[in-house]
């Protein structure tokens, strides 16, 4: 016999992190970051037809410091890539990154010395989006998975070294036009 037979009916159990994560899932506030045509089926996710605010995100942010969702649409380029930086640096902590297609993910169809091979390699990712562009459908199953991830996440210093963790093996990643594969 354990506590839970004692408390009256109506009454959850839980742990404050296991609150806290419920509460974050649900209340993303994205920021508004479109580089290329995946911004497109970005803004589309959010009109009247796919309508993002059934998941509490219903205005895109136009001040870093007012969001905690970065979703980069599009190819960045070497010149965008610190901006990229900058405001995710200013954006508040706890902070998510969303690569939405195939070019922010891995530079797509141009590996060129203009456009970075991975937003990964500027900021620390958390969800991947393929497509080119992806459809609006595949960004809202791409958010809520993150979802998924964000009620999981810890709290305190679990989550910072979590994090420094993620950045450092983002920032030591070897580019992609160096990898080799079985093929030569």
């Amino acid at each position: 016999m354990g506590i839970e037979e004692k408390l009256p009916s109506g009454v959850l159990l839980t742990s404050v992190e296991g609150l806290a994560g419920y509460m974050r899932k649900a209340s993303f506030w994205p920021a508004t970051f479109g580089l290329a045509c995946c911004a497109i089926e970005m803004m589309t996710s959010g009109g009247p037809k796919y309508d993002l605010a059934r998941f509490g995100m219903e205005v895109f942010r136009a001040s870093p410091r007012q969001a905690d969702l970065m979703i980069v649409a599009g190819r960045v380029s070497q010149k965008m890539a610190p901006v990229v930086r900058q405001i995710y640096d200013q954006m508040a902590n706890p902070k998510w990154v969303l690569a939405m297609g195939v070019c922010a993910s891995s530079g797509g169809m141009f590996n060129n010395y203009a456009v970075v091979q991975g937003v990964d390699h500027i900021v620390p990712v958390d969800m991947y989006l393929p497509g080119c562009p992806p459809r609006p459908e595949m960004l809202i199953d791409a958010i809520l998975k993150l979802h998924e991830q964000v009620q999981q996440t810890k709290l305190g210093p679990n989550r910072l070294a979590e994090i420094e963790e993620r950045e450092t093996t983002a920032l030591n990643a070897l580019p992609t036009a160096d990898l080799r594969g079985l093929l030569r």
